[in-house]
């Protein structure tokens, strides 16, 4: 067991799938961790499911107030932040000739533009301390690319090439930027695909099944321990050999 205490992290996207398993994966570890997203009951129902966590409502798209949220964030952890998990995302498919600019500058506005500023005001606070880590979650996608998904695969791979720069920024700093990209894991979302289309996916993967979310959880606690100190600038593939990096 990694122990992460006395560690204070904050997780954004926290009441999705692989959001809830990462609070929980953290939570395990010892973390005083701060989880937010938009959806205020799925926040209740986190804070009655780990009742030692915080929760603070916030839309990353807000970006004039994404300075102000990291600061009220900090507070509400007790003075300093020690890792940010960048996990909130949205998606909007549609294959390339029908997609809209509010399609396309959307998701790029919410999970490249948002992550940015959640990483960039971070940074600004974890240099008081001479160390930090960001842990960007992107996809496999944006590695593959994927039909119908040229807006969202761009926004998860600028993330990748986007945390590359930061790494090389900040590591004298001893701030470690990392990224992890999960494959198809089993959730809410991929739990309403038809069946023969899970199974054409299956297919691809070596591993013969869908990921978990507690598979890339797992991961989140590895970057954010000492353990993983001299990683940085690294992306982290989290899809059973379905995409060799």
């Amino acid at each position: 067991m990694i122990d992460l205490k006395s560690k204070n992290i904050i997780v954004t996207g926290a009441s999705g799938g692989i959001g809830n398993s990462i609070v929980e994966k953290l939570n395990l570890s010892g973390a005083n961790i701060l989880a937010t997203g938009t959806r205020e009951e799925k926040l209740k129902e986190l804070k009655e499911k780990f009742n030692n966590i915080k929760t603070l409502r916030f839309d990353i798209s807000n970006h004039e107030k994404i300075e102000e949220f990291i600061e009220n964030a900090i507070n509400e952890l007790g003075g300093s932040l020690d890792c940010i998990v960048n996990n909130a995302g949205i998606t909007k498919d549609n294959l390339t000739i029908r997609m809209n600019m509010e399609e396309w500058s959307k998701v790029i506005d919410i999970n490249l533009t948002s992550t940015f500023l959640m990483s960039k005001y971070s940074i600004k606070k974890m240099l008081k301390n001479k160390s930090g880590k960001i842990i960007n979650i992107t996809s496999v996608v944006g590695h593959t690319g994927n039909v119908g998904q040229a807006n969202y695969t761009a926004s998860k791979a600028g993330i990748v090439a986007m945390s590359k720069s930061l790494a090389i920024e900040y590591a004298k700093k001893n701030i470690n930027v990392n990224c992890i990209s999960p494959g198809f894991i089993s959730t809410a979302m991929t739990d309403k695909i038809d069946e023969k289309f899970k199974d054409s996916i299956i297919s691809k993967i070596p591993a013969s099944r869908l990921g978990k979310p507690e598979d890339v959880a797992n991961a989140v606690v590895f970057l954010a321990s000492t353990a993983s100190d001299y990683i940085n600038g690294e992306t982290i593939h989290v899809n059973g050999g379905m995409y060799l990096g």
